[in-house]
């Protein structure tokens, strides 16, 4: 009888079994790996729009290199090499002032034909995932407390009819949301169950009739070999060490626990929503992370160093007499979080990545996009972004940061985003009168 070949026995039903967790999944990874400048996972970063003149750095480059920070965005200058700051972009609907959904949408208040849905960037990037065959136990995760407090909307948008999407504001909700039902990419309940048990002895009769075909030496070698799988089966089932894969972060109190005036503190809970969001993105449950702080209307402020009040209502419009003292603090404060998690995806590996030497940093587009360009103004007159992305990322970086100013629509900066995600057919996404040259990524974001 001849041997059965290497081929044939992986493709042998028992044999799937027992190397389907190993096998599968090294082939599964090599075929998703994203290519040299493209992003495996994007995460966007959410707040309301600042006073422009104090937001720009004071000093740029004649090479668009950024010389010295303002005091709003200097926390920046920690991760200066990995970011790119944007402004200046306008909105197809530059009036649009509060609850505008052009933020990521690319579509204001305007009418732009019937059957024409909004759709934010972070939803059309998910749906064209899936569309790929890159299905996740969460499509998109979004979080972000208080997002929809006191009449306000958040920045996403989708489904069919292109309404308004809520965020997850309850941290604990969040976490059961993520690692109470969701597991790991190719993993179901039953077959998580078949991993912690013997794979062996649920394929012993198959192995043994196997291994009867095969000769003295190999069937050595095939012993060796289930005993190297029980090893690694065994490392698998043990607890992985926190930053280095995936791994479940600390479940979160009760919403009684993070409150301030009676009310579910936003910045709190942001705070553990970070840490969510890293170890969905290390454990494969989502690839499209979102943020938000507060909403279009109000954010309360509950943070040290700085005044308990509402961003919008107090740092910004009650903010001018102090030449927005509290406003440049809260924004600094932004920035850190912001810093803090690309912190936090630096400290775990990118689980698609075989040779265990990048970060999920490494492989994630990360974007801070706001409402509005001046919220002192209510317009959309100069949109402003922070680009992030780590080591050989999609993004071009300069040592000292990089600043561009561009009278572009802002919509073209979102469809860097989906051309960093691989997707390269916008239809259906932002203004459809946007055509031609205009309806391509902004030059000079990608390296």
């Amino acid at each position: 009888m001849r041997k059965p070949s290497r081929r044939q026995f992986v493709g042998s039903v028992g044999a799937g079994l027992l190397l389907a967790p190993f096998i599968n999944i090294s082939l599964r990874r090599k075929a998703q790996a994203a290519p040299a400048h493209q992003s495996s996972r994007v995460l966007v970063f959410c707040t309301m729009g600042t006073y422009p003149p104090l937001w720009t750095p004071t000093t740029i480059a004649s090479d668009g290199s950024i010389t010295t920070w303002s005091a709003m965005t200097q926390p920046l200058s920690a991760v200066k090499a990995n970011v790119v700051l944007v402004e200046g972009m306008p909105s197809g609907n530059p009036n649009d002032n509060h609850g505008s959904s052009d933020s990521l949408t690319g579509q204001g208040f305007g009418y732009y034909g019937q059957g024409v849905i909004k759709t934010s960037v972070d939803q059309f990037v998910a749906s064209k995932l899936v569309a790929a065959g890159v299905n996740r136990p969460i499509a998109s995760l979004l979080l972000g407390a208080n997002a929809n407090e006191n009449g306000g909307q958040s920045q996403f948008y989708g489904g069919a009819a292109g309404g308004n999407l809520p965020t997850i504001g309850s941290p604990l909700s969040a976490y059961n949301t993520v690692f109470g039902s969701a597991l790991p990419a190719g993993m179901s309940a039953a077959s998580l169950l078949a991993r912690r048990q013997s794979i062996l002895d649920l394929i012993t009769g198959e192995i043994t009739t196997l291994k009867g075909t095969l000769g003295s030496n190999e069937s050595a070698k095939m012993d060796a070999h289930l005993d190297s799988i029980r090893q690694l089966e065994n490392k698998l089932s043990q607890s992985v060490p926190a930053g280095n894969g995936c791994s479940k972060p600390t479940t979160p109190g009760a919403d009684s626990t993070i409150q301030v005036m009676g009310d579910l503190d936003a910045i709190a809970a942001n705070a553990i929503h970070q840490q969510i969001i890293a170890s969905a993105f290390a454990c494969d449950i989502t690839r499209v992370a979102g943020l938000e702080y507060g909403n279009d209307q109000r954010l309360m402020v509950n943070t040290a160093g700085i005044p308990y009040d509402d961003q919008h209502g107090g740092y910004i419009h009650s903010g001018a007499s102090s030449n927005y003292a509290n406003l440049v603090k809260f924004e600094a404060y932004l920035c850190t979080q912001f810093v803090n998690i690309i912190n936090l995806l630096k400290g775990f590996q990118d689980p698609l990545d075989s040779t265990g030497t990048k970060t999920l940093f490494d492989t994630t587009l990360m974007i801070w996009a706001r409402d509005m360009g001046d919220a002192q103004n209510h317009n959309q007159e100069s949109m402003r972004f922070v680009l992030a992305g780590g080591n050989g990322s999609y993004l071009k970086t300069a040592a000292n940061g990089r600043y561009i100013k561009s009278t572009e629509r802002h919509e073209r900066i979102l469809l860097n985003v989906c051309e960093a995600m691989g997707i390269t057919s916008y239809t259906g996404f932002g203004d459809p009168g946007l055509t031609g040259a205009s309806k391509t990524p902004l030059p000079g974001i990608a390296a």
